[in-house]
């Protein structure tokens, strides 16, 4: 099996980001990373690795520590379409000039 190449170093710097958020927001709240772990349905250890940035964490992880947090909308918004000006304007870009009606058919009544 050939093994997936290193994640670029921008992603290891999110990852390690996100990490350290989690690890804040979880020291705000008075949580060990014992009882982070069982509302996430983790091992500490687990948690460890999430609050590392560790890039094999299962993202649903990163989702409820989230959740534990009050915060799981914001994940929700990452990646919000309506705000994606990039693939709005190529969409746009493709968009045709003229919009013809199909020529009717015997079949389906039109002229």
């Amino acid at each position: 099996m050939k093994s997936a190449s290193p994640p670029p170093l921008p992603v290891l710097r999110c990852l390690a980001r996100l990490g350290a958020g989690i690890s804040l927001a979880r020291r705000r709240r008075h949580l060990t990373q014992q009882d982070l772990a069982e509302r996430i349905g983790a091992t500490a250890n687990t948690v460890r690795r999430i609050e590392a940035g560790h890039p094999g964490i299962a993202m649903v992880l990163f989702a409820r520590a989230l959740q534990v947090f009050g915060e799981l909308d914001k994940l929700d918004h990452i990646l919000d379409t309506d705000q994606d000006t990039v693939g709005l304007t190529l969409m746009d870009a493709r968009l045709p000039q003229r919009i013809r009606k199909p020529r009717g058919t015997p079949e389906s009544g039109g002229f």
